[in-house]
């Protein structure tokens, strides 16, 4: 598939609701939205089973529910939506964006923020605005159960470790009650989550074969 270009400022088309992207991003996306809504106007859950690279990822689930997650697509309102449309579609890729050189510090923030906020909602399985150790420890462990040298035991223990990292940032009460979101931002600060957060399983050119 081409590759994602980077049109100069000078050039770039406002997306959607201020997605960022180029025109010409937009375009591609919606390409690869019609093949996944199978050009209806909105995408649902099932929709995401032709998606072969996402067959075998552990976190497949997790990144599908992500599309669907409200907080994610901005809405005040917590739950799943059964469907979401080109828009949401677009408001949901930008969290993928790769960083780029015209940002300044405030822009990075923000979008480093909205980064891990997406993050932070992959965890909090219950939408309460926390995350307990119980849920950090099944994502760790979905995460690595792609990973066939790692015992369920080992991967409990890596979540243990990450959660005992977050007791001495943010107290050991906090971790105890669950990590809140400015938790969260505390144990990620210095991580690099862009290049940890890249849109691998967009390049979704495989899917025209599928039917």
């Amino acid at each position: 598939g081409r590759q994602w270009q980077e049109l100069p400022p000078g050039k770039r088309k406002k997306g959607e609701r201020g997605s960022g992207f180029t025109s010409e991003q937009i375009e591609h996306l919606h390409r690869r939205f019609r093949q996944l809504s199978r050009d209806q106007l909105t995408i649902r859950k099932e929709n995401f089973d032709s998606i072969p690279d996402l067959e075998f990822n552990p976190i497949r689930a997790k990144i599908v529910h992500a599309f669907f997650d409200k907080r994610n697509l901005r809405q005040e309102s917590s739950g799943l939506a059964d469907e979401i449309n080109f828009e949401d579609f677009l408001t949901i890729m930008s969290y993928f964006r790769p960083i780029e050189m015209n940002m300044d510090e405030e822009q990075l923030d923000r979008f480093r923020k909205e980064k891990l906020k997406f993050l932070f909602h992959m965890y909090d399985s219950d939408h309460d605005g926390k995350i307990t150790l119980q849920e950090y420890r099944n994502v760790v462990e979905e995460l690595l159960s792609g990973n066939p040298h790692l015992e369920k035991e080992s991967a409990r223990s890596i979540a243990d470790g990450a959660m005992m990292e977050a007791a001495s940032i943010c107290g050991p009460d906090q971790v105890y009650e669950g990590i809140t979101f400015e938790d969260f931002l505390k144990m990620w600060q210095g991580i690099d989550i862009e290049t940890k957060m890249h849109v691998r399983f967009l390049n979704m050119e495989t899917i025209a074969h599928c039917y």
